[in-house]
C-alpha cells in the first residue's frame, strides 16, 4: 500500500452556491477519508477547487447582466467558506482562473499536440448570425425527440433526462438572440478515446473487477460495450482556457479537458507553497490517486481523463473512483434551478456550531450505492436520538460523574479490562470499512461504541456502586473515561468539531490511528479532565418547522409562471376599473431633466391634448430612441410637480430580469386616444 494518497474532490461550478447533495455525494466522504488517511500517517494530499468555465457560467453572467469573472469571484468565495466553515480540510482549495491553472492546462495540451495525439477535424455546428458566435449545445434550445418537450437544451433533455446532441433537437433556436442557428463549418481538435478502447479495458475492466463499485465499473463497462468515439477537446467559445495554437483563435479548450487538469495545476500550488514535489503524488507509483466524484461524472473520470493522462504518458491510473448516487431532498430530486436544496452557506448561518450533526445525517444516509433521501424530520430524529441521547450522553455521563465523585480526577481501575478492547476493536473495524469507502458502516460502528458505553454504564451503575463498592465505582468511571477518548480518538474523521471539544474537555492527547488500534488507556490514573460541557443540543420542533416551511414556500414559488412575480395587489372592484382611463399615445418630443440622471421629459400627443410626461426611464433609454414611439398612458392621473416640471399622467412600462425597462405598446400601431380597457 502506497504511503501518499493523492486525493481529489470533483471540482464544483463556481455558478452558485454548493447545497448537501454535493455535500453528501462528494466532500464529506472525500473529507473523511482524507482525514482518515492522515490519522495512518500518510502523506495526503487532498485537492479542490472552482472550475471556472463552461456554460452554464456564462448561462448565469447573461442572466444576472455581468460578466462570467463576476460570477466566478462571487460564488468562488461563497463555496471555499462553506466547506471551511463545515470542517472539509482541503490541503488546496484553487480555482481554474488562475494564472497556474492556464499555464498547466496549455502546456498539457500542448504535449497531446505535439506527441500529435489529437486528430483535427472540419466539422459543421450551429452558428448564431445576429451574436456572431458558435453555439455550444446549452445555448441551443428545441423541442425534445423523445418526449416532446419543447425546451430541452443541446445536450439533454431536463424533462425525460435523455443526453442528445444540437442537431437532433426539433425546431432549435439559439438562447442568445432566439433566432434559428445556421450550420456554419469550423476546426477543432479531437482526441480519438476509440484507440484506448484496449487500456481502459486492461486497466478497469479486467484490473478493477473485484474492487471498484459496481455502479461505477457497470458504467464504464456500459461505455466501453458501445464503442467509444473521438471527441472534441476544443469548443468556439469566448470563455475558457484559450487553445495555445496559432490558427486557434477564438477557441478554448473544453471545459472537460481543462477541469480535471485542475486536480494537477493546484496540486503544483499546493507544492510550491508547501515544499513539495507535485511529480511524487501525480507521477510516481509510491503515490495512490482517488478520485471522489458524483455518478455524473464517472464516464469523464474513467473514461476521458485518464485517456488524456495516458496520451500524455507520465501519469498514474486512479487507484479508485468511489462515486455516490444522488442525494434527494424531501423525496423529490435537489434542483438548482427550482432553489429546492438546502445550501451549506444558509445552513452555517441557521445552526451555528452544528457542523458535526450535518456531517453526521449526511454520512448516516451518504447515496453510497444508491440514491437516498434528506428529511428535516429525520435531520432531527438522528440528531435528538442518537448525537444527543446516545453519544453525547454518554460522554457527559462519564464527565459529570467523574467531576462529581473525583473533582475530575481519573479513578484508579483495570488496565486490562475486557470492556477496554471494544476501542481497539472499534478503531480497526472502521479502518476496513473506509479502507473499502463504505463510510455508512464505519459510522455505525462509531455509534456502536458509543451505545456500548452507555450499556456499560447502566450495567455498572457508579452512581449506586459509589456508596459501598467504591472500587466498582472507580472502575467503571476509569473504563467510561478510556471509552470516551476513544470516541474522542476515533470520531474526528466524521465529526471533527466535536472530538476538539471532546480532547479539551478531557484535556486528552490525539494519537495516530495505527495507535488507537492498539491502546486500551488513553488517561492514566490521577489524570486531570476539564470541565464537563454539552457536546450536542437537542433541535427543538419549531426550528424543524422554520426549514420545513422555507421548502413549502420555494415549492409555492415554483407553481409561478414567474418566481420573480410580486404579489397581486389589493383586489379592486369594476367600478374602481372603471374609473382609470387609459389611452394610446405617441411621444413627440424627449429630453433629459436638468440635473435627474434618470428622468426624461416628454411631450406625448394623447389624442385628446398634447400634455407634458416626467418618467423615469432615462437610464433604460436615450431621449432620441423613443421619439415617434407608441406608448399607453394613465390619462387622469392627478398632475404633479417633478423637478418643478408638471408631469400629467404616467406611461405604462414593465422590468425585465436584467432591470431595464420595457414599454406596454399596443402590437400593431393605432390612433392616438383609442381607449384601452
Amino acid at each position: 500500500m502506497s504511503e501518499r494518497k493523492m486525493i481529489t474532490a470533483a471540482l464544483p461550478y463556481a455558478n452558485g452556491p454548493v447545497h448537501i447533495g454535493h455535500l453528501a455525494g462528494v466532500y464529506v466522504p472525500a473529507d473523511v477519508y482524507a482525514r482518515f488517511q492522515r490519522r495512518l500517517g500518510k502523506e495526503v494530499a487532498f485537492i479542490c477547487g472552482s472550475d471556472e468555465h463552461g456554460i452554464p457560467i456564462t448561462i448565469r453572467a447573461k442572466k444576472e447582466g455581468v460578466t462570467p469573472q463576476d460570477i466566478v469571484n462571487k460564488y468562488h468565495e461563497i463555496i471555499k467558506k462553506s466547506f471551511a466553515d463545515l470542517g472539509i480540510s482541503l490541503d488546496e482549495y484553487s480555482r481554474t482562473t488562475s494564472k497556474k491553472h492556464y499555464e498547466v492546462s496549455q502546456d498539457f495540451f500542448t504535449t497531446l499536440y505535439q506527441n500529435n495525439q489529437f486528430t483535427e477535424e472540419v466539422s459543421e455546428q450551429y452558428f448564431d448570425e445576429q451574436a456572431n458566435e458558435f453555439l455550444a449545445d446549452r445555448y441551443i434550445v428545441g423541442t425534445c425527440p423523445n418526449c416532446g418537450y419543447e425546451n430541452a437544451y443541446g445536450d439533454q433533455c431536463e424533462k425525460c433526462g435523455a443526453t442528445l446532441s444540437p442537431s437532433e433537437l426539433i425546431n432549435p433556436k439559439s438562447m442568445l438572440s432566439g433566432n434559428v442557428p445556421v450550420l456554419k463549418a469550423t476546426k477543432n481538435w479531437y482526441l480519438p478515446l476509440n484507440e484506448y478502447e484496449d487500456f481502459l479495458n486492461q486497466w478497469i475492466i479486467e484490473g478493477h473487477k473485484s474492487d471498484w463499485k459496481t455502479n461505477v465499473y457497470g458504467q464504464v463497462k456500459s461505455w466501453l460495450n458501445d464503442g467509444l468515439k473521438p471527441r472534441a477537446m476544443t469548443r468556439d467559445l469566448n470563455w475558457g482556457v484559450p487553445v495555445p495554437l496559432p490558427d486557434a483563435e477564438g477557441k478554448v479548450l473544453y471545459v472537460w479537458f481543462d477541469a480535471p487538469i485542475g486536480y494537477i495545476s493546484f496540486t503544483q500550488e499546493w507544492a510550491e507553497k508547501n515544499g513539495k514535489n507535485w511529480k511524487d503524488f501525480w507521477q510516481s507509483e509510491n503515490s495512490d490517486l482517488i478520485h471522489f466524484i458524483g455518478k455524473d461524472n464517472i464516464v469523464f473520470h474513467c473514461i476521458i481523463f485518464p485517456s488524456m493522462m495516458k496520451a500524455h504518458g507520465d501519469y498514474i491510473m486512479p487507484k479508485n473512483v468511489p462515486a455516490f448516487e444522488f442525494l434527494n431532498l424531501e423525496n423529490d430530486k435537489i434542483s438548482t434551478s427550482r432553489n429546492w436544496a438546502v445550501w451549506a452557506h444558509e445552513y452555517v448561518e441557521d445552526f451555528p456550531g452544528q457542523q458535526d450533526v450535518l456531517r453526521y445525517v449526511l454520512l448516516s444516509s451518504a447515496p453510497e450505492t444508491k440514491d437516498n433521501n434528506f428529511t428535516w424530520k429525520d435531520f432531527q430524529t438522528k440528531n435528538n436520538s442518537e448525537l444527543v441521547g446516545i453519544f453525547g450522553n454518554f460522554i457527559n455521563r462519564v464527565a459529570v460523574l467523574i467531576h462529581k465523585y473525583y473533582d475530575g480526577v481519573v479513578p484508579a481501575g483495570n488496565e486490562n479490562a475486557e470492556e477496554l478492547q471494544e476501542i481497539s476493536k472499534t478503531a480497526h473495524e472502521i479502518n476496513t470499512f473506509l479502507e473499502n469507502f463504505e463510510f455508512r458502516n464505519a459510522l455505525s460502528s462509531l455509534m456502536n461504541l458509543a451505545r456500548f458505553g452507555n450499556q456499560y454504564l447502566q450495567t455498572e451503575e457508579p452512581w449506586k456502586t459509589i456508596k459501598d463498592q467504591p472500587e466498582k465505582a472507580a472502575n467503571a468511571l476509569f473504563v467510561g473515561a478510556q471509552l470516551a477518548v476513544g470516541l474522542a480518538q476515533l470520531c474526528e474523521p466524521f465529526m471533527p468539531f466535536s472530538s476538539e471539544k471532546l480532547m479539551k474537555m478531557f484535556a486528552a492527547e490525539q494519537w495516530s490511528w495505527n495507535e488507537v488500534e492498539k491502546k486500551n488507556v488513553f488517561l492514566p490514573t490521577g489524570h486531570q479532565i476539564n470541565e464537563a460541557s454539552l457536546l450536542f443540543s437537542k433541535i427543538e420542533d419549531e426550528v424543524i418547522d422554520a426549514q420545513i416551511q422555507k421548502l413549502e414556500n420555494t415549492k409555492q414559488n415554483n407553481k409561478k409562471t414567474n418566481p420573480n412575480a410580486k404579489p397581486m395587489k389589493e383586489e379592486i372592484s369594476f367600478d374602481d376599473f372603471g374609473k382609470i382611463d387609459l389611452r394610446t399615445a405617441t411621444i413627440i418630443e424627449a429630453e433629459k431633466v436638468e440635473k435627474a440622471d434618470k428622468l426624461l421629459k416628454l411631450t406625448v400627443d394623447t389624442g385628446v391634448d398634447v400634455r407634458t410626461v416626467v418618467s423615469g426611464i432615462a437610464e433604460s433609454f436615450a431621449p432620441e430612441e423613443i421619439i415617434g414611439k407608441q406608448v399607453m398612458i394613465l390619462l387622469n392621473l392627478a398632475p404633479r410637480k417633478i423637478r418643478g416640471i408638471e408631469s400629467q399622467g404616467m406611461l405604462l412600462l414593465t422590468t425585465q430580469p436584467d432591470g431595464k425597462l420595457s414599454f406596454v405598446t399596443p402590437d400593431n400601431e393605432v390612433e392616438n386616444g383609442v381607449e384601452i380597457g
